[in-house]
């Protein structure tokens, strides 16, 4: 057993996540508080003595990233494979207007059944996409290393469900993350095993399209 730990990192927050407006894959920028909280979470993270880093290529997420790369001189690798879950038409509208207008295909997504959201990706796909790229930097560090990975709360809530072997009904068993605040899965003789979910921080709100 090689001991690597994968260190999951959500975003800060956007104005989008306050109005509670379905991000999706749309490039919206981070808040004064966001870059605040990335910079907070970032002097944490970087206790942890990170080896590797890589990123959503989405502007959120890159200057997310960028707090801790200042801290710990890590190259960031940034992959669309990391971005949030494409979600059409849902795009754009905030959750009360999805279910005004998609109720029927809102209430079947929050009970874990597979669905396209506003003609978007289904779960399985965005960790079909994310989880290789996460597991092929994860294999490339040495014995006892650690790879941060900073992306979204769908992106990280179904990778995490891939990587520990979840039946993909149960993914949304996995609370959301807040703004900021991370995962941890470390190796284990069975492969890899949740060590931590949402930490970072005091109990916060978790708002955005995970919520």
């Amino acid at each position: 057993m090689r001991d690597r730990r994968i260190v999951l990192w959500r975003h800060g927050q956007t104005a989008w996540n306050l109005e509670r407006r379905f991000q999706g894959q749309t490039d919206i920028e981070l808040t004064e508080a966001g870059v605040l909280q990335a910079r907070r979470a970032a002097r944490l993270l970087a206790a942890l003595r990170p080896d590797a880093m890589i990123s959503s290529d989405l502007l959120r997420t890159r200057t997310t990233a960028t707090e801790l790369a200042s801290r710990t001189a890590l190259e960031v690798t940034y992959d669309s494979a990391l971005r949030e879950t494409y979600a059409g038409v849902w795009q754009g509208l905030t959750h009360e207007e999805i279910i005004e207008r998609y109720g029927d295909q809102y209430a079947a997504w929050k009970r874990g059944e597979p669905v396209r959201r506003g003609g978007g990706e289904l779960e399985t796909e965005v960790a079909d996409r994310a989880a290789p790229v996460v597991l092929a930097h994860a294999d490339k560090l040495a014995d006892g290393g650690t790879l941060v990975v900073v992306s979204h709360g769908g992106t990280i809530r179904t990778t995490i469900g891939r990587l520990l072997g979840l039946d993909p009904r149960n993914w949304e068993a996995l609370g959301g993350l807040s703004n900021c605040s991370w995962s941890v899965l470390g190796e284990s003789v069975c492969g890899w095993r949740l060590l931590e979910h949402n930490a970072g921080s005091l109990p916060e709100p978790v708002l955005g399209d995970d919520t």
